[in-house]
């Protein structure tokens, strides 16, 4: 069993040490002291300046064995010529036992302090009945009271810079999560926007261009290319909107608008060109929507539209957009199987995109193989509340 070797004392425990020592020995070069008639006179008066000095070094490390046995060394000290040294140094063991002790040591020093200057002060005065006999209870509260005080201040002082400093720390802290928070939304709120812009556009160019390349007839060729060039040309428009979305908002050229519900049937139409047998449903307004909620709507039917696109099996795809007095329901149906012929290749990052989508907005979105009629479809539904959820413990 090993036992943890003491702390080494601190540089500045040092210095006092060595200088209250070299201080007391000068004191008593020159003959200056504190007692007269005391029965120990000559150099005894160098044992407790040296014990004092010695304490000093642990005034850090061990203050409250320190201040103990301080005061016992003061007390013999009172039997010499005394030294100021030693006097000093023990007030320095006082401030320092409050200042590096526990928050106990720190709450009752002081206090132990008042109530021995209150008592030796009383005591003078019953015992001499004179008023010459408050200096003692003074010189007391000097040596005693006055450094613990002084110890009091310092340490509520540097506790509460520490506490302002973590306090200070914390918040940075916290800012910085915000913005690494803000700015991760913020890239996959771009990815959302880039996938459903340009997703639809690229998949239909993929997929008619191995149309055009697989099949050796100059009709179909010509159609295939019409609508790639149509594609190209909405997708270069979609970049560019995003990009003046990435604007600063300085910039002289403002970015075109979002798109809304009333463009469903545009959407719808534009897939039936890309080669689906597409068919729209709306049932109530869809106008007065909150934004969020009609761009992420839009943005649901466009991506479930791209997928049809890519993997769906030959077929009509249905699209039903209900509106009712608190929330919008979005389904969109396609034929589920295997599929002949061309097909764009997925990466899941558009079910990722419309989950996220409905959950930003309290919302709820599945996705998966259903049966329907006899048959399995694949079915994508998402419900939209038209109001943010009241937080708890708000009125609603």
């Amino acid at each position: 069993m090993h036992l943890p070797l003491p702390r080494p004392p601190h540089r500045d425990d040092v210095r006092i040490a060595v200088a209250g020592l070299l201080g007391g020995l000068l004191l008593w070069v020159i003959g200056l002291g504190m007692n007269t008639g005391r029965p120990l006179g000559g150099a005894w008066l160098l044992l407790p300046l040296v014990a004092m000095a010695g304490l000093e070094l642990v005034r850090r490390t061990l203050p409250w064995c320190a201040v103990a046995a301080g005061t016992l060394v003061l007390i013999a000290d009172q039997c010499t010529t005394g030294s100021l040294a030693t006097v000093l140094m023990y007030t320095d063991l006082v401030y320092a036992a409050v200042l590096y002790g526990s928050p106990a040591a720190a709450r009752r020093i002081p206090v132990a302090a008042g109530l021995l200057t209150v008592a030796v002060t009383l005591g003078a005065l019953a015992v001499w009945r004179r008023p010459e006999a408050l200096l003692i209870g003074v010189a007391v509260g000097l040596v005693t009271f006055t450094p613990a005080a002084t110890g009091v201040l310092v340490r509520n002082h540097r506790e509460t810079a520490a506490a302002e400093r973590l306090r200070a720390e914390q918040t940075a802290l916290l800012a910085e999560i915000d913005r690494v928070q803000a700015v991760t939304a913020e890239r996959a709120r771009m990815a959302r926007e880039l996938h459903d812009m340009v997703a639809n556009h690229l998949s239909a160019i993929a997929i008619h261009s191995t149309a055009a390349l697989s099949i050796d007839d100059a009709a179909t060729t010509r159609t295939a290319l019409e609508t790639i060039r149509e594609n190209s040309v909405e997708g270069l428009a979609e970049m560019r909107r995003l990009i003046g979305l990435l604007r600063d908002a300085g910039a002289s050229e403002e970015p075109a608008a979002a798109p809304t519900l009333d463009g469903l049937g545009a959407l719808v139409d534009q897939a039936r060109v890309n080669g689906l047998d597409a068919e729209l449903t709306v049932t109530g307004a869809t106008t007065g929507l909150p934004a969020p909620v009609g761009l992420a709507a839009y943005r649901i039917v466009q991506e479930s539209l791209t997928n049809a696109l890519k993997h769906a099996s030959p077929g009509g795809v249905t699209v039903e957009l209900r509106r009712s007095a608190d929330r919008i329901e979005v389904r969109v149906t396609s034929p589920y199987g295997d599929r002949d012929g061309p097909r764009a290749p997925g990466s899941g990052a558009g079910l990722v995109g419309m989950r996220e989508r409905a959950e930003l907005l309290a919302g709820t979105f599945e996705a998966g193989p259903h049966p329907a009629a006899g048959r399995t479809v694949w079915r994508v539904r998402a419900t939209l509340p038209l109001e943010p959820p009241t937080p708890e413990g708000e009125p609603a």
